[in-house]
């Protein structure tokens, strides 16, 4: 029996809107750059790549709120 998973693109109900596609570009450079804790991510986010939302700065609270926002 073949083993059955879900391929994200087929969940998703719209193409992800700009500011997703730079949230999601932001977090891959971090891991691709080595990063791979909350505090990192959010650091690195902060160092200039994405903006956080209504102008804030990315903290580890902030980052989980706009990830449960996006459905993440």
């Amino acid at each position: 029996m073949q083993t059955q998973y879900l391929n994200a693109h087929q969940a998703r109900d719209r193409e992800p809107v700009d500011y997703e596609n730079l949230l999601g570009d932001g977090i891959e450079k971090a891991y691709a750059a080595g990063v791979h804790d909350l505090d990192g991510i959010c650091a690195h986010l902060n160092s200039g790549c994405v903006p956080a939302p209504d102008g804030k700065v990315w903290t580890p609270d902030l980052f989980a709120q706009e990830m449960k926002r996006l459905g993440v």
